[in-house]
């Protein structure tokens, strides 16, 4: 069976599920949990080990279906898990039915808003699409897996991510700072970027709308650092396009002056974490393996942060193992890695004879 869902992110405050497409070899069914209250049906299924669950990049599926609903899948079957396994360059839905199936999807609602109702029929036709062509593309790539060996190398990273659950972020109270171009304000603009940011938050949760929809971080840091005072210095900040200057000016100029107010000792400042000492060499280890395993994918005709990734090459050079037992004791590493690529690892970090 073949599993999708869609949410509304990019649309709603609140995301959730609001579809959920399942096909079988022979029938596609979409499931709106918005006019079903009770999915327990479909939790049955995902936690039938009888049955293969389909999924494409199943990741985010995965964990909204278990902040959702409680539901957890078992037995899974990943296209693009698989393709990359396989060595595709391209791992999107659209260009593997291309290449194995001889089929070009549509894109026209990628960015659709699937909590709105009723859908129309284009959309209901893209979103069975989604799931449609899967089981027959799970075939083409087990075959493709089978015959450069890999197929227990899937096996494993299927299972692994049955353990996938959604984590609940946590709320510190510096979203704002994680707004990528803020922690380069001063405290003072700082203090500013956050009232304009809990401004947001508070109108976006209000509306139920994505907070990029009621103003960009671009524009929150182009007011942080002019810190206009009067609605007469609004257009001198470039970020901020007049349409939004005209619907949310004086809304923005309260923040600013809230932020103004802060007392000198209550400011928010950036905490810099002191960095460990340097180790250089660490870091030549780390330059050895990264050689080696970007070798070894050339090699293999893989992607070499799909052979081995960042944080397993970094915990690789800090164990500096000796031997394929003290390989085997790094928990970063899947026991295909040490199959591909672990003799390799061993002769880069060698000493010399």
């Amino acid at each position: 069976m073949a599993v999708d869902t869609e949410a509304a992110s990019f649309h709603r405050f609140v995301d959730r599920i609001y579809l959920v497409q399942l096909s079988t070899r022979r029938a596609t069914a979409i499931v709106d949990p918005v006019a079903i209250a009770d999915l327990a049906p479909v939790g049955a299924l995902l936690a039938d080990p009888g049955v293969e669950k389909i999924f494409h990049d199943a990741d985010y599926d995965l964990r909204t279906l278990d902040r959702d609903y409680g539901f957890r899948a078992v037995r899974l079957f990943d296209t693009r898990v698989a393709a990359q396994l396989a060595g595709e360059p391209a791992i999107g839905l659209a260009a593997l039915l291309e290449k194995y199936l001889g089929l070009k999807l549509s894109k026209a609602h990628q960015k659709a808003d699937w909590s709105q109702r009723p859908l129309t029929p284009g959309m209901l036709e893209y979103a069975a699409a989604d799931t449609a062509h899967l089981p027959a593309l799970r075939d083409a790539l087990e075959a493709r897996l089978r015959e450069l060996g890999r197929w227990e190398w899937a096996t494993e990273e299927f299972t692994r991510i049955e353990g996938l659950r959604w984590t609940v972020p946590v709320d510190d109270g510096e979203a704002y700072l994680r707004v990528k171009g803020a922690k380069a304000l001063r405290p003072r603009q700082l203090a500013v970027m956050r009232e304009l940011y809990t401004w947001r938050e508070g109108i976006a949760r209000r509306e139920d709308k994505a907070q990029f929809r009621i103003i960009g971080n671009e524009s929150l840091l182009g007011v942080s650092r002019a810190l206009p005072r009067t609605l007469d210095d609004l257009p001198r900040v470039k970020e901020l396009p007049a349409s939004l200057a005209k619907r949310h000016g004086p809304a923005l100029l309260e923040a600013v002056e809230k932020g103004l107010a802060v007392p000198e000792k209550d400011l928010p400042r950036i905490v810099r974490v002191p960095r460990p000492p340097h180790d250089p060499s660490l870091d030549v280890r780390q330059e050895k393996l990264k050689a080696a395993r970007n070798a070894r994918a050339a090699e293999l005709g893989l992607d070499p942060g799909v052979l081995l990734g960042r944080v397993a090459l970094e915990a690789v050079a800090r164990a500096h193992p000796t031997d394929r037992a003290g390989l085997a004791r790094i928990g970063e590493l899947r026991r295909w890695q040490l199959s591909a690529v672990g003799d390799a690892l061993l002769q880069a970090t060698a000493p010399a004879v």
